[in-house]
């Protein structure tokens, strides 16, 4: 009981981070706790991550262990898929352990570009794990992330939600990347596994956004100073170059047409 707890505090606090991880971490808590009421409890805990739900799903109707073997088997192929575009100089903002799965299978030569990603910085754990695969990472602050997409020759960031429309919901930050992208035609991948797309979207359900505690950003802000801190924004499909998952290097209609049938 107290380890379940333990787990799920980690995952609200952040100190889990990433769809997948959240969902890793979730199906341990789950193997320790099963049932309803612990799967409800789970997915009030991160309301924008459908990783985790669809996880959870495929856990109650199969096994703990089921999932976790699809999500590696998945992981394998996405990072052998996104391999073979690694080019240049690449360009990715916030951590997806996806994203760092795939630079690590890419037998060539290339550097990374890397935003910071504020409040809590989870851009500088992925150019840790870069620097520590000795892949040559240099990290901008958010506010020069324009200066970062410039200088690229591809963009690959990773997914928290895919909605039916092919839009997808990632980091803050990620459609002000997406856009500079456009503008300097630098095409932008999206890496992910399916577990990705949220079912919600189907029944024109709202994918909720969520709000961070404010103290995140100015702990004991000034009388007066509202603060936000919204934890993802939306990119649009036509922003997207592909999709790069298990299922294949998909245009986002063609991801989500093969995602509905799988479910």
């Amino acid at each position: 009981m107290g380890k379940f707890e333990d787990i799920c505090k980690k995952i609200k606090n952040l100190e889990i981070q990433g769809a997948e991880n959240i969902a890793k971490a979730g199906l341990v808590a789950y193997s320790l706790k099963p049932g309803k009421e612990s799967v409800k409890k789970l997915l009030s805990l991160r309301p924008t991550e459908p990783c985790l739900a669809n996880t959870l799903r495929y856990a109650e109707k199969y096994s703990a262990e089921s999932a976790f073997h699809y999500l590696e088997e998945a992981d394998e192929t996405i990072a052998k898929l996104g391999a073979k575009l690694v080019r240049g100089i690449v360009y990715t903002h916030c951590h997806s352990s996806s994203v760092n799965k795939v630079l690590n299978e890419a037998k060539k030569n290339f550097k990374v570009n890397c935003t910071e990603t504020r409040p809590m910085f989870q851009g500088r754990i992925t150019a840790k794990e870069l620097a520590d695969l000795s892949i040559p990472v240099t990290l901008y602050v958010d506010s020069a992330m324009r200066l970062a997409i410039k200088k690229a020759n591809i963009a690959m960031i990773g997914a928290d939600s895919i909605t039916v429309d092919g839009e997808v919901i990632n980091k803050i930050g990620s459609e002000l990347a997406a856009d500079t992208c456009s503008h300097f035609k630098v095409p932008l991948y999206i890496i992910t596994n399916s577990w990705k797309f949220d079912l919600r979207s189907l029944y024109n359900k709202e994918v909720p956004i969520e709000q961070r505690p404010t103290s995140e950003v100015w702990d004991k802000k000034p009388k007066g100073v509202n603060v936000m801190n919204p934890a993802f924004e939306k990119i649009k499909a036509s922003s997207i170059k592909a999709i790069v998952s298990e299922l294949g290097i998909l245009s986002p209609k063609e991801f989500v047409k093969k995602a509905m049938s799988s479910f």
